[in-house]
Formats: structure tokens, sequence, C-alpha cells
């Protein structure tokens, strides 16, 4: 990853802008062309520098549901289980935690209803319990990741 790479993602995770071009209103900035900005984007997923470009919707003010989710998946099946969970279009920022309950992901749905669908149909498909923890109360954070 070079300087520019580093520059797009400490530039993207601040917002983009809403407007006809916004890449090419991001890219300005950065010295590039918004075909150059695009390209780049791609490369750095392509590489797994990053595993998602896109917006963050606010799934529950757009009428969805929204939940934090766990599960215990034996080690030798981690890595099927991720590519289940994963295949699920509801389904980000799956990760692997260093506890009993090693898989944690965030389910976002377009619908009521469809949360527990969706949790039912990782349940079946992987034969392990999904632990549901709905959001109580929310925090703004903030977070951020310097590359």
């Amino acid at each position: 990853m070079d300087d520019i790479d580093r520059a797009i993602i400490n530039t993207l995770q601040g917002g983009f802008p809403i407007c006809d071009r916004p890449f090419d209103a991001v890219a300005e900035t950065l010295g590039l062309t918004g075909t150059q900005l695009r390209t780049r984007i791609g490369k750095l997923k392509a590489d797994g520098i990053i595993s998602r470009f896109g917006p963050m919707w606010h799934a529950e003010r757009m009428g969805g549901e929204l939940t934090l989710s766990a599960m215990k998946v034996p080690p030798e099946r981690f890595d099927e289980v991720a590519g289940i969970v994963n295949a699920f279009p509801e389904v980000a920022h799956n990760y692997a935690r260093e506890h009993a309950l090693n898989m944690w992901f965030v389910v976002a749905t377009e619908k009521p209803g469809r949360k527990a669908e969706v949790l039912a149909e990782i349940e079946t498909m992987t034969g392990i319990t999904v632990h549901d923890m709905p959001k109580i109360q929310e925090f703004y954070v903030g977070l951020r990741f310097e590359a």
C-alpha cells in the first residue's frame, strides 16, 4: 500500500460527498481522477486491504432491523461457517474474537421480521446457535482507523 492508498482510506472514512459525481469530487482532493480513485478502491478490495466500500445505512430508521450476533464456532469449522454467514447480504462486520463466542457479526435488514429469518437460516445451515444481542441504547463512537 502506498501513500496514495493510505490517503484514500483515511479520506473515505470521514464521509463521502452527495453530489452528481462524488468519486470525482473526492479524487480531486487527492490529486487523482475519479477513474483512478475507483480503480484504486477496487484494487484495495481485491487485495484484501479493505473488505468493504459502501455506505452505512441506519437500518432501523429506514424501517428495518439491526442486531449484533455471536456464535460459538468450532475452530476447525470457522472458515466454513464464516463463508455461510458472509453469504447473507444482510451480514456485515463479521470478525473473529478470542472468546467462547468466537464469531461476531452484524445483521441489518430492510424489513421487520427479516432479522429473525436470517438468524434462523444461519442456525439451520450451520447447526450452530446464533446469539441475538439487539441494541438497547445507541452510542456514537466515531471509530476511524489510520492507514
